[in-house]
């Protein structure tokens, strides 16, 4: 079985890149899968990720198959 463990203040920079760029990159995505898989969540960190979720839904964040949204 696989170990998946979500680095420490990852959610807030997945939101800060996010809110930047307008842009979910591949490697937020796997971070976010990270922290679903993480049974430590905070109920802030829960929200937060509920709250990019929904934005994706609405089309006010695209999903691209970049690794990173610099460059």
């Amino acid at each position: 079985m696989f170990l998946v463990q979500l680095i420490p203040g990852a959610i807030s920079e997945i939101l800060a890149s996010v809110t930047d760029t307008g842009s979910l990159t591949l490697a937020d995505r796997y971070g976010l899968m990270a922290a679903v898989l993480d049974d430590c969540l905070d109920e802030q960190d829960r929200h937060s990720i509920n709250r990019l979720l929904r934005s994706v839904l609405k089309g006010k964040v695209k999903i691209v198959n970049e690794l990173s949204a610099i460059g």
